[in-house]
């Protein structure tokens, strides 16, 4: 068959679909025609047709997001919606739905939607304004922290607001002890996706330094929450023992590191950054950091993850810089190297996206640090 009978099928069906997803189908024709949608959402090809077609995309936001009570589909439709999130044909369409999207939160689809949506520097900002326009701003995702079960896709969205400076600004609002909440994720076993974005968030809120006093002082204490899961078992003598923060004292025998390497990383990169100022290193240094990294690069496997502990160690054994570099993220990066680690960004993205070729309910993708 050639290829122009074939489109013409596939434009005949999804036409038809947009039409069975319209109210006026039927709550049983709705609910087939969504589970179709997201059958079709989880491959390539499927999402790109979906994305595409401006009329399935609104019966599907209609259905998922529409005012008055939600039909039995709108659960379908709306993890179809998280899965074309990331074509960039649907961004604007979604975009243009945000308000009603935003009322969704802090539900896990929607938060996965928004955080594929927040990959874009442009998006996340207007998702900050649609935030604070409903007089929220991002209380809501924070208090869904204190949740039995926070949703996992919460974290990578979080992380990709804090790619933002009004995003961390939100994070780091001390009157409402934002940061605090995020702490004890770092330890969080339920789900590794949550885990990775709160730990990102963090990481990206540590670009701030004119926040590390307050960061690494008793109001928020953050770095024994970056070290904890960067620990292992390892008997140290008591002389260094009690160089230690409490929390990193007497671990027990079964006590495991981090296994995603990726949040290992973070966590490095995330104490890396606090050493950007002379007062940081020597409260980094004072507490001990070297000792357990130097039980992590003992132990580590991954290149990547090596690296990074090898160059925080460095800054803590090294020299103090030389006048004008005492405060390293004011450092101006050279072009190359700034066009370089732009480059690996994207290479980041594009793998990410070969893997999801087979596509999946609910899907996020790695989430985003600032532009350096």
């Amino acid at each position: 068959m050639s290829e122009a009978p074939v489109m013409a099928a596939a434009e005949a069906a999804v036409a038809e679909l947009a039409a069975l997803l319209g109210p006026g189908a039927g709550a049983a024709a709705q609910a087939g025609a969504a589970e179709a949608a997201l059958a079709l959402s989880g491959s390539a090809a499927g999402r790109r047709l979906l994305a595409e077609r401006p009329a399935v995309l609104t019966a599907l936001l209609e259905l998922a997001a529409g005012p008055g009570p939600q039909p039995p589909a709108a659960r379908e439709a709306l993890s179809c919606l998280v899965n074309l999130s990331a074509e960039p044909a649907a961004r604007e369409p979604l975009l243009a739905a945000l308000p009603a999207l935003l009322e969704l939160l802090p539900g896990g689809p929607a938060c996965g939607l928004l955080a594929n949506l927040c990959r874009e520097r442009g998006a996340a900002r207007r998702v900050l304004w649609g935030l604070r326009e409903r007089g929220t701003g991002m209380e809501p995702l924070l208090q869904a922290l204190s949740q039995p079960r926070p949703p996992a896709q919460l974290g990578p969205l979080l992380c990709n607001l804090s790619q933002l400076p009004e995003g961390r600004r939100g994070l780091l609002d001390r009157s409402r002890c934002s940061v605090q909440r995020l702490l004890p994720f770092t330890q969080h076993k339920d789900s590794v996706e949550h885990r990775r974005g709160v730990v990102g968030a963090l990481r990206n809120c540590c670009f701030e330094h004119e926040e590390h006093e307050w960061l690494l002082g008793e109001e928020v204490d953050v770095l024994p929450f970056l070290l904890l899961p960067l620990a292992g078992p390892e008997e140290l003598p008591q002389e260094e023992m009690d160089r230690l923060p409490p929390e990193l004292q007497y671990l027990p025998p079964d006590k495991q590191r981090e296994a995603d390497p990726a949040i290992r990383k973070m966590l490095l990169e995330a104490v890396l950054l606090l050493t950007a100022t002379r007062s940081g290193r020597q409260t980094v240094r004072d507490k001990g950091t070297y000792l357990i990294l130097r039980e992590l690069h003992r132990w580590e496997r991954e290149p990547d993850v090596l690296a990074t502990c090898e160059k925080v160690i460095q800054v803590l054994i090294g020299d103090e810089p030389g006048p004008g570099m005492e405060n390293l993220l004011e450092v101006k990066v050279p072009e190359e190297l700034e066009e370089q680690l732009q480059r690996l960004d994207r290479e980041e993205e594009e793998r990410w996206g070969r893997g999801q070729e087979e596509g999946h309910e609910g899907s996020t993708p790695p989430p985003r640090e600032p532009a350096r």
